[in-house]
């Protein structure tokens, strides 16, 4: 066997036994101790079979504000055009593994100069023509997976890039529930010390009858106009902060500024849903499919690939190149037998010197994929930590709710007691004022009780990563 076959055979085998090589390593989740069950949760544990978690208020206006809220709003429109981008990006990826055709025609007329060092002989042609026509096809041999692998990875970023909207949807559909409550709340709130100013005005209006007729002193009636001024201070604020409200979560909704301006958000009566509404023994299935653990989990999968990318470099590239085509004086033979051209050539490009920048490279890639298991293991501690304290605030809500609501009927009853004692004389109107402003002040804060209620089953939902569906013979 001469010289020539010996080299081929020995490249051959050492190519096929480069090929073998594994530069990517296998990507497996990274192992993580999660618990078996929620602790603590109460005995009315309620598990909501709906992944269009906000109906359970059953309210249609809060249905439809996020509807409104999921067409329009303009970071759904950004995470929507980044996954269009991320699209892109796949599709040039899986672009790259495929072969390279062109086409080129290229006429041409040249003059040859007749004064030169050569001059032309006798009855040369001084101006020359030419017609080149080829089919252009170039094609990279990926022996070590770099293509493959490059694919791979702008698959994973595309599926991150899903996560993460799906991650703004989460978030937007409670931020639109929660603005939603806290505008109630606040109608409530105004409906209620606009209610008192009307008891406070029939209240000074009887006192002045009363000074008048000579039974109460002008102290009784200043007493009652301050507190009628009290609660006259506090209406504007509320007011105030409703606007501010509404004009959020018009922004939330995706209005334009001249429905921000002139538009209105309508209203509903929500319900007091069920609590905890949690399945009881599910946290890993529940927790494993929020958006931002799957966004975490892809963009490792994208850093992983990106290791085995940069290994690739160590290794030779091999480049298929060449053309066919017809090259002619005359344009009407460029398709004849004799105008017939074509090249064929392989290309083996290794590198020789750029061991240390390609080392480099490879340890840049080992850090970004360090740096996304750190962010991946965080994200889990994240979410544990998001669902355990939505559970403790809807616990402590609900039992601040109930003692609020206890309040109310006890200041209720004592403002009905209180009354009776001034009317007969037993104690003075100042237990009555004492009265009506803690019983004003304890309305208040039931209302900013319910919608704490109310937020912190939204709450919930956003930390588990959104409503669910739960399986047959679950609990």
């Amino acid at each position: 066997m001469d010289k020539t076959k010996l080299a081929g055979l020995a490249t051959a085998l050492w190519l096929t036994g480069c090929a073998n090589l594994n530069l990517f390593p296998v990507f497996e989740r990274p192992p993580v101790e999660i618990p078996a069950a929620w602790p603590g949760l109460p005995a009315n544990a309620a598990a909501f079979d709906n992944a269009q978690w906000w109906t359970i208020y059953g309210d249609p206006a809060l249905d439809q504000l996020i509807e409104e809220a999921l067409e329009h709003n303009e970071d759904i429109a950004v995470a929507t055009a980044r996954i269009n981008e991320a699209t892109a990006q796949l599709t040039l990826a899986d672009v790259e593994r495929e072969p390279t055709v062109t086409g080129t025609f290229a006429p041409s007329v040249t003059r040859n100069t007749q004064r030169g060092p050569n001059p032309l002989p006798p009855g040369a042609h001084v101006t020359n023509r030419d017609h080149v026509l080829r089919i252009n096809a170039s094609y990279e041999i990926d022996l070590w997976g770099k293509l493959k692998g490059a694919s791979e990875a702008a698959q994973a970023e595309l599926l991150a890039s899903e996560s993460a909207r799906d991650t703004v949807r989460n978030i937007l559909t409670a931020q639109v529930a929660q603005g939603y409550f806290a505008l109630l709340a606040l109608d409530a709130q105004i409906a209620t010390t606009r209610r008192t100013q009307e008891t406070r005005m029939a209240s000074l209006k009887l006192q002045q009858l009363r000074m008048q007729g000579g039974v109460s002193s002008e102290f009784e009636v200043r007493q009652v106009e301050a507190e009628l001024a009290a609660v006259r201070a506090q209406t504007p604020a509320l007011e105030r902060s409703r606007t501010q409200q509404q004009n959020a979560l018009a922004v939330l909704l995706g209005r334009s500024p001249r429905e921000l301006v002139e538009g209105a958000i309508a209203r509903g009566n929500p319900a007091m849903p069920a609590d905890p509404v949690v399945p009881a023994g599910l946290p890993s299935e529940l927790l494993l499919r929020r958006p931002d653990l799957r966004e975490a989990e892809q963009k490792l999968i994208a850093a992983n690939a990106n290791i085995g990318i940069a290994r690739a470099a160590y290794y030779p590239s091999i480049t298929l190149t060449g053309f066919l085509g017809g090259e002619s004086k005359s344009l009407a033979d460029l398709f004849i037998g004799p105008a017939r051209i074509f090249h064929f050539a392989a290309e083996l490009m290794q590198p020789i010197f750029g061991a240390k920048r390609i080392g480099a490279s490879v340890d840049v890639a080992k850090a970004r994929e360090e740096q996304a298991l750190a962010q991946y293991r965080q994200a889990i501690a994240n979410a544990f930590r998001d669902v355990q304290d939505a559970l403790a605030a809807q616990q402590s809500a609900r039992e601040v709710l109930a003692a609020e609501r206890a309040r109310v009927e006890a200041l209720q009853q004592a403002l009905v007691l209180a009354k009776l004692r001034y009317d007969n004389g037993i104690s003075s109107q100042l237990e009555v004022l004492d009265a009506e402003r803690n019983l004003l002040q304890a309305e208040l804060n039931r209302e900013e009780a319910e919608r704490a209620q109310r937020v912190a089953i939204a709450d919930l939902f956003k930390a588990m990563g959104g409503g669910w569906h739960v399986k047959q013979g679950s609990n």
